[in-house]
Order: structure tokens, then sequence, then C-alpha cells
């Protein structure tokens, strides 16, 4: 997606489920550390001794010690004496003073834990306190927070900023924005530029948001649904990139194209969290048409249509046309959701793409978040990129909260 100032910005895709327990780890577990430092990744490298903390997966547990999959990355063992105090933290709650005792038999592989100890002999962390959050709980929070996003977030391009007001004029599709209001009670957060993992992220502030970024915010949404009062707002901007695929390397799961927005070509490499979908030719073309014609969304003419470019059968639970947004009209992110996964090998050269890419660290190399193919329609359509930037950033961000597809 291009801005007016011709740059091609897209949020990158983001898995709900990561979403969902990295919040729910970041809000509970960090209210509890409260003005602590973050968990130590040290594990074994700490000295005798040290104080350490980290939060983690129960990868397994052997009689009164366990294997700690920490979210900085190494493997600690933590041996659980007797007196250690092991509390059940419910998804959501802050408190730890409240929180029911359990036993060390209670806790299950895949539990998420935050850990306080000291540092022992052979690199043991010796546990003095356990807060542990159940896998049952978080699936429950997750399908809170799933359903909760879709009734009450919105997502887009920032096309415009009130500083003073600390007001955001998101731009949701080419006909529909959404002022996103903010206060001080608001939470900020901030995307790495080379990562779109919510682990990764860092806590942000309001001034860091800039024209062209990509915002999602969830909060109470005014009668007529064009104005938002966000609770929470993450935000974010990515390398994108737009042109031809000029060579493919499948040795190495690489492509290169010819960025006609910069003037160059691009190495583009993908792993395995790297999203790649193919629009079908009538999907293209009807898309493209929406935006050369400028046709008000939803209007009864138009009708609703599904990922096959077909009209969509029946409505949503709610009473809503299915595939529509809450303020009415056809939800793109929804229909492009349901595009069919391609592989590398299924990309040609010459093929039209659009790519969402980390920033990387050099301009030369970047890693595709999302790649999306059969755009030469779409491209031609809208020549300054707004409409179209509009029209897959919520695809390519995805609601938070679970792994049920864009709202």
């Amino acid at each position: 997606m291009i801005t007016s100032e011709g740059k091609f910005v897209v949020y990158g895709r983001l898995s709900f489920a990561v979403f969902a327990l990295a919040v729910t780890i970041g809000l509970v577990f960090g209210a509890t550390l409260k003005a602590q430092d973050r968990p130590s990744a040290e594990g074994s490298q700490t000295a005798e001794g040290t104080v350490v903390r980290n939060v983690g997966a129960v990868k397994s547990i052997s009689g009164n010690s366990l294997i700690l999959k920490t979210d900085a990355g190494p493997d600690i063992t933590i041996s659980v004496p007797d007196g250690t105090r092991i509390v059940r933290m419910a998804a959501g709650q802050t408190d730890i003073k409240s929180a029911p005792s359990i036993t060390l038999a209670e806790v299950q592989v895949g539990d998420r834990m935050l850990l306080r100890g000291r540092s022992g002999a052979n690199g043991t962390i010796e546990a003095t306190t356990l807060v542990v959050m159940k896998q049952a709980d978080l699936a429950q929070k997750q399908q809170h927070d799933r359903e909760d996003w879709q009734k009450r977030g919105t997502g887009g391009i920032v096309s415009a900023i009130d500083a003073a007001a600390g007001t955001f004029t998101v731009l949701v599709t080419p006909t529909l924005s959404v002022v996103v209001k903010t206060s001080k009670d608001t939470s900020f957060l901030r995307y790495s530029p080379n990562s779109v993992k919510f682990a990764d992220a860092q806590k942000g502030t309001i001034d860091q948001i800039k024209t062209g970024d990509q915002l999602r915010a969830r909060g109470n949404r005014s009668a007529d649904g064009k104005e938002l009062t966000a609770e929470e707002v993450i935000s974010g901007t990515f390398r994108n990139i737009a042109g031809t695929i000029s060579s493919i390397d499948a040795a190495n799961n690489t492509i290169s194209v010819k960025d006609l927005l910069a003037k160059k070509s691009v190495v583009i490499k993908f792993n395995s969290d790297s999203q790649l979908r193919k629009l079908a030719p009538q999907m293209a073309q009807r898309l493209a048409f929406f935006l050369k014609s400028g046709a008000q969304a939803g209007s009864p003419a138009g009708g609703q249509t599904s990922a096959s470019g077909t009209p969509a059968a029946g409505p949503e639970p709610g009473g809503r046309p299915q595939g529509s947004r809450p303020t009415g009209g056809p939800d793109f992110q929804q229909m492009l959701s349901r595009i069919p996964s391609v592989t590398l090998a299924d990309l040609q050269k010459e093929d039209a793409v659009m790519v969402v890419a980390t920033q990387g660290t050099t301009g030369s190399e970047v890693t595709a978040i999302t790649l999306l193919g059969g755009v030469e329609p779409i491209l031609t359509a809208s020549p300054n990129g707004m409409g179209a930037a509009a029209l897959f950033s919520g695809w390519n961000l995805g609601a938070p909260g679970g792994e049920a597809g864009p709202q």
C-alpha cells in the first residue's frame, strides 16, 4: 500500500494466538513484576545466588524439578523445594495476593509460568515463587479477547493525527475512516522494526505514531461507528514492496523483486512464519473495480462477495450480513483471509506481488511477513496506492485475540 508520500506501508500479519498469549503474560505478569526489571534471560549463565526472574512455558516436569522454555529463548532447569510458593493466576488477574495456592502436582506441561528464584549449582534455578497460568485459562482468555476485538476493535492506516487532542484518523477501507480517541488511560505498544512478533514489541508512546503507520485499537465505539475511544493501541511501521518478481531462488527461499516504489531490486527472504497467498483473477478484478470506481462500501447494488468473488450467503450471528463491518459495507479483510495459501513453488518470474516485510537492518534484504500475488489489476487501479493500502491493511495485521482471522 502506498501513502501520499509514496511509501508503500502495510501492517504485518500478527498471529492471534501469539497476541493473546503475550497480552496476558505482558499485562498480568508484567503487573506482578511491577517496577522490577524485565525477566532475565540469562538462565544458567547467572552467578550462583543471583536473583532470577523469568517467564516462559513449562516444557517438562520430573519429580520436584521442571524445565522452563523461556520467552527469551533458552531452557532453564528449576528445582522446586518444599515451601516454594506456587499460585495460580486467572487470565486477566493482576493481584498475586489474591491468587490461590496450588501444588507442583497441579502444574502441567504447557502452562505459562512466572519464575522467581535464585541461581544454584550446575546452572539450576531454585524457585522461591512460581506464578502459574493454566492452558485452559489462557484458551478462555484468548476466546474472550478474540470476541472483544471483533466487537470493539478497528484498524487500518493512520491518515491524520491531531496531537493536541490525542486522536488519530484511521483509514479502515478506501471509503471508511474511524477517529480513534486516546486518553491518559490508553495503553500503547510499538512493534520492533525487525519483527511483528508481539513478544518483541515494546511499550510505546503516543508520539511514536506517525502518518502512514498501521494502527489497531480496541475500545468503545460511538453510536454511528465513526469514533472509537481506545483502551489499547498497537502500532508499527513495516517495509512494503510492490513490483514484479525478477528471480526466484527456491534453494535459499528467496526472491528478487523489482520494487516499483524504491526503483531498485530487493531480495526477500521467506521463513516458516511468512504467509503467501494469491488472488484469483476474478477477485482481483472485483477489487480493482472497487478502487477505480470509488463505489460506496455497502451500497445495496454492490452486495457482498466471498473470497472467490461470488455473493456471500447468509448473515453472521447478530444479524450483520456475512463479510460486512458493524458500520456497513463489505469487509475486504474477511474476504482476503479466506484466500488459499500458496508456496514459493507457485510463484513465477514476472508475477506482480505486494509484499509486507520487516524493515531489516539493511536495504538490500528483508524477511517477508506476507506476500500477495495476482495483484496487477489492483496496482493499476490505485496509482497513489492509498486505496489499496486501506484495502489490505486489516488483512495483513489480523485482529488480536485468537486464530479466527482478521476482522
